[in-house]
């Protein structure tokens, strides 16, 4: 699989880069939102002037792993932005605070994504990108945001979601 991850914490960049390269993985990395962003749309721009309708994936990235707090662009002002060019980017949020973070990634994105909360072991990591089940699982839940009448969703709901996310994710994130 093919995997963009955006860490700025050096030391959990190298071990998630390796990890996953062992787990016969292609990994590309960035360190802020902004490199992010530039190694996202030189990918993308190759994989849109090759891609053959029939048999070429739908985004250019397996999975996304980006952390939530980084510097010049967070993940979620990375986030946005991919979505705007791929609306359907798997993307997984790294992030200690997993309840805010899956708040604003419905206020500001119009969906769920998937998160990890750190830290987090690594063969978690490996298990959740290899399982494609998650992601399809996620787009069913989705349809019940894109239902919301506003995208301001109540500490309850923020909860009922999050532990839907959970046990989409079998447990092995947060």
């Amino acid at each position: 699989m093919k995997i963009l991850i955006a860490e700025d914490e050096s030391d959990l960049l190298s071990q998630y880069k390796e990890f996953l390269e062992k787990n016969n993985h292609e990994v590309i990395t960035t360190t802020n939102g902004e490199e992010c962003l530039l190694a996202y749309r030189k990918v993308y721009e190759k994989w849109f002037k090759e891609k053959d309708e029939d048999s070429s994936p739908d985004s250019p990235f397996d999975a996304l792993i980006l952390d939530y707090q980084m510097p010049k662009k967070n993940g979620l002002e990375a986030a946005k932005e991919i979505i705007s060019i791929v609306p359907n980017q798997r993307i997984i949020f790294a992030s200690a605070y997993v309840e805010n973070t899956l708040q604003e990634s419905i206020k500001n994105l119009k969906k769920i994504v998937e998160l990890m909360q750190k830290p987090f072991e690594l063969q978690a990591l490996v298990d959740t990108i290899e399982d494609k089940e998650i992601y399809h699982e996620l787009e069913k839940l989705n349809v019940n945001i894109q239902n919301l009448k506003e995208l301001e969703p109540t500490h309850a709901q923020v909860r009922d979601y999050l532990d839907a996310l959970n046990k989409i994710q079998k447990g092995r994130t947060f």
